[in-house]
């Protein structure tokens, strides 16, 4: 069976101050999300499954389900604020999703082999896709995942901060994840300032995930009991989120799972600020003109 995308495609866009998943990027109007789609083809994935919001049903149906009909199964799925355990209790004034481990418990439903997991906004590289794709279909162990990871360096804006997964890894698996907010570039790596003006400074060559991950089915018992102590705990606040990182750091540290660290060399980007889209376009440009995509993703 071959493995399917997860396309984490609901976030709210805030930074970049608009619908940046849908964004055109290529020469012909392609998104990033097209490049990725043609990458996982590509290395062989079977499948697409869109998270989305209500607000971008019809695009997503005209833009992907039509246009990809006979290369690849398509299928999509909400993530609602209302996708909750039984008995929650949640502000009813919350408004903001839940969170990236929330965006993938609402698929459980839809998907029944592993998964790859990629951010519709990002660009991972050839490589990454096919480094995943090998992992989930070779890999027997059903409590085994991956991440494929990045050096830091090579994921960093130069138009604002960006939130990271930094990597603790030994004998290539993951010890630990720290979903870092508010990294910042600087000029021999990168730094956080806390709030209390505490300075914390990275050389640029930790690992990080991109939220590129390689999941298998038993990932939504571990996620969907992870949400429930979450939702007990926060859910009557506005803007709190369970992300991917904070989920899986607590399964690794007690031993349930293991997740296997494979290194991307590929430069990340992406547009988490609309000033990082000139950068994207020319990149793109630069791919097309030595051949490692067509001028038109048909």
């Amino acid at each position: 069976m071959k493995p399917t995308l997860l396309v984490l495609a609901a976030g709210m866009g805030t930074r970049y101050g608009g619908n940046k998943q849908l964004d055109e990027v290529g020469p012909s109007g392609e998104t990033i999300i097209d490049y990725s789609i043609y990458d996982a083809i590509r290395a062989g994935f079977g499948k697409i499954v869109f998270v989305i919001r209500r607000d971008i049903e019809e695009q997503v149906k005209e833009r992907f389900v039509k246009r990809l009909k006979g290369k690849i199964e398509v299928d999509y799925v909400f993530q609602e604020i209302t996708n909750l355990p039984d008995g929650a209790k949640v502000n009813p004034e919350r408004q903001k999703p839940w969170g990236t481990s929330h965006a993938i418990l609402v698929t459980s439903e839809k998907i029944h082999e592993p998964f790859g997991v990629i951010n519709a906004d990002d660009y991972y590289g050839v490589e990454s896709f096919n480094t995943l794709h090998d992992f989930l279909v070779n890999d027997k162990d059903p409590n085994c995942y991956c991440i494929v990871g990045y050096k830091l360096k090579n994921t960093l804006s130069d138009h604002g901060h960006v939130n990271r997964g930094v990597c603790g890894v030994q004998n290539g698996l993951l010890k630990n994840i720290v979903e870092t907010r508010q990294i910042e570039k600087t000029h021999d790596g990168a730094k956080v300032v806390s709030e209390d003006g505490k300075i914390t400074k990275f050389t640029g060559d930790e690992v990080v995930s991109m939220n590129l991950w390689g999941f298998k089915p038993s990932c939504y018992s571990f996620l969907g009991s992870e949400f429930k102590s979450f939702i007990a705990k926060s859910g009557m606040e506005l803007k709190s989120e369970l992300d991917i990182p904070t989920s899986v750091d607590k399964f690794v540290k007690n031993g349930e799972i293991t997740i296997k660290i494979l290194m991307s060399n590929e430069r990340w980007f992406g547009v988490t600020y609309r000033e990082d889209k000139p950068f994207v376009v020319d990149s793109i440009n630069k791919m097309i003109a030595k051949g490692v995509y067509p001028s038109k993703i048909n």
